[in-house]
């Protein structure tokens, strides 16, 4: 489940990085050190979420408050998409997509220290 979390976290910060070229197949070190704000050799809870925000709002190219599946192509798959949307609705609020990527890091810390390494 931690490599579905970091690899997630690739994905987006591919998807939100503006000068990202090249799509490297693994998260190399300085994409992980975007999300260790403290440098500290975890990501804990507030970093991924702080980083899962501000992806929501780069994510959001129609500024309409909500990501349609469109939007997330390269980081969520249909199953994952139809998932995460919990009303049902074809679009993703930023509580719902929060709510998942959440879920999604508290499943990967065994450790139940609120970080990962």
């Amino acid at each position: 489940m931690r490599k579905v979390v970091l690899t997630t976290a690739f994905a987006l910060c591919q998807l939100v990085s503006a000068t990202a070229q090249d799509r490297p197949a693994a998260m190399k070190q300085g994409q992980m050190d975007r999300l260790d704000r403290d440098g500290n050799g975890a990501v804990d809870r507030s970093e991924y979420q702080a980083f899962m925000t501000m992806a929501f709002e780069s994510l959001d190219k129609n500024k309409d408050g909500s990501l349609r599946s469109d939007e997330v192509a390269q980081a969520l798959n249909a199953q994952q998409f139809a998932a995460t949307d919990r009303n049902g609705d074809g679009k993703l609020s930023q509580s719902e997509f929060l709510n998942r990527v959440m879920a999604d890091f508290k499943a990967a810390d065994r450790s139940g220290d609120g970080s990962l390494q």
